[in-house]
């Protein structure tokens, strides 16, 4: 039979512990925010829907963003971006990386079923308007601003640049930096 020393007892506090504290951490960092919207086109009705996580390393990390009802004939921008106002009110601008098209950065991702694919950073469309990306998001953007202190940022879908003043497509998910 073993005899419970204080030190044992408080080794395995301090086990019990960590491991709790682990597990809320892994909670903590995987939940998400969803915004939705719901917009007609035409004579379609599109609810978008997008989803990322709801905090970020204020250093970088690459987060993975999803999205559903999207319009597969209207391409789109995924990416961290500066907004101001509601969804569809101004257009979410500068964002982290820019385009991207070099595909350097992973900062955006473009969804479109015409060209999705073929670049660096692009894919298209699934079934439903779905999509699902990886972007690198940071809260320093390259203007030297930053997200939650200067500006205020979101992960955003907004129309691409074949219909780039199209507010239609954007929808705003709120992240926050640690």
């Amino acid at each position: 039979m073993r005899v419970s020393t204080p030190r044992t007892a408080a080794r395995a506090a301090l086990a019990v512990g960590a491991s709790a504290a682990l597990t809320l951490g892994l909670a903590t960092s995987a939940s998400a925010a969803t915004a939705t919207r719901t917009i007609v086109d035409g004579s379609t009705t599109y609810n978008l829907s997008l989803t990322a996580p709801d905090t970020a390393s204020a250093a970088g990390q690459v987060i993975t963003v999803t999205g559903s009802g999207y319009n597969t004939g209207q391409g789109i921008y995924v990416g961290l971006c500066v907004v101001d106002g509601v969804q569809g009110a101004n257009k979410p601008t500068p964002c982290l990386g820019g385009q991207d098209e070099s595909g350097s950065t992973g900062a955006s991702h473009w969804v479109n079923n015409v060209f999705g694919g073929l670049f660096a950073n692009s894919s298209k469309f699934g079934t439903g308007g779905t999509f699902s990306a990886q972007i690198y998001v940071k809260a320093v953007l390259d203007d030297g601003s930053v997200c939650g202190e200067d500006v205020t940022c979101a992960i955003v879908t907004r129309a691409d640049h074949f219909d780039t003043n199209d507010r239609k497509y954007d929808v705003h998910a709120p992240i926050t930096f640690q």
